[in-house]
């Protein structure tokens, strides 16, 4: 066992129980969880510093909400239902059009209104929040996705995950839905990870469950060597986000819309470990360079992604 753990410290790799005890607890106050564990708190604090977030069209905070809910969508054929304290992409819907029968998901599955107002209150009544308590439901727009990863894409949303450490970026990875997931960019759910380099922006190899893979499993085709759009503007939001939650240690939900380019989903104090897998090489080890980093580096949000692009590049 105890050789196990040398040779994982060896490759940098970081472990749940580091990742708690080191990072996660003495760099993320409890006091600051509810700007991420909070969705509706997260996109207001993102409004004030300008860091742009889906449209939100509405909130249903009771029951009695749900009567409301036709008018509400009326004028959005597209739209996502999200709790406001879900969690691991549990109890979101995302619907890209409406039809006499009831409202069409990203795949073509028909869900119908009464199906769907069941599934919200079932949100309300907080069966999918972190505590499960009483919870909120969000209507908000339905990002169209950047054509960029049509080809890896197997319909939903691909979104990008930055983990940041004192304001630094540090490992990045886009999260690609596939048939398994139904269209969620949820790892746990099915979907892959794949790395990106720091410092130019293109895309490595990807992880599917545990196993390294290089294609896409429903698409075919090959994950790596494409240049995310926007990337030093998506380091900048993540650092910058970093900074509105007050968290030291966090994980930056992004996606890139079509029209609209960037923009942040949400924001998670506890994100996982499978972003190593994915870009072959360990957290650990570039934690470290952050705690031995100069000070200077930490002065702005464009200093500290300057010197990741530097500090953490895979390709040359």
């Amino acid at each position: 066992m105890m050789e196990a753990t040398r040779y994982l410290e060896e490759l940098g790799i970081l472990g749940m129980n580091r990742r708690n005890a080191d990072y996660i607890m003495p760099l993320n106050p409890r006091s600051a969880y509810p700007r991420v564990d909070d969705k509706v708190l997260t996109k207001q604090l993102a409004v004030g510093y300008r860091i742009p977030t889906p449209p939100l069209y509405h909130i249903l905070e009771y029951h009695g909400d749900l009567a409301g809910f036709d008018d509400a969508v009326s004028d959005h054929p597209q739209f996502v239902v999200k709790p406001a304290r879900g969690t691991g992409g549990s109890g979101i819907v995302l619907v890209a059009d409406h039809t006499s029968n009831g409202f069409v998901k990203p795949g073509g599955e028909v869900i119908s209104r009464e199906d769907l107002i069941y599934h919200i209150s079932g949100i309300l009544s907080g069966i999918y929040s972190l505590e499960g308590l009483e919870d909120r439901a969000l209507i908000e727009g339905l990002i169209i996705p950047d054509p960029v990863f049509a080809a890896i894409t197997y319909q939903g949303v691909p979104d990008i995950r930055i983990i940041v450490c004192r304001g630094v970026p540090l490992m990045a990875m886009v999260r690609l839905p596939t048939r398994a997931s139904d269209g969620k960019a949820n790892l746990h759910r099915g979907a892959i990870g794949v790395g990106i380099d720091l410092r130019s922006g293109r895309t490595l190899q990807g992880v599917h469950h545990t196993l390294v893979i290089g294609r896409h499993p429903d698409t075919g085709h090959p994950v790596s060597g494409i240049q995310v759009p926007y990337w030093e503007e998506m380091l900048r939001i993540a650092a910058r986000s970093s900074e509105m939650a007050g968290l030291g240690y966090v994980g930056v939900d992004l996606a890139v819309d079509e029209t609209r380019g960037p923009m942040l989903l949400e924001l998670n104090a506890r994100p996982g470990l499978a972003i190593q897998i994915a870009n072959r090489d360990g957290l650990y080890r570039r934690l470290k360079k952050i705690d031995e980093a100069s000070p200077e580096i930490f002065a702005t949000p464009d200093s500290r992604v300057a010197w990741a692009m530097e500090a953490f590049r895979t390709t040359d």
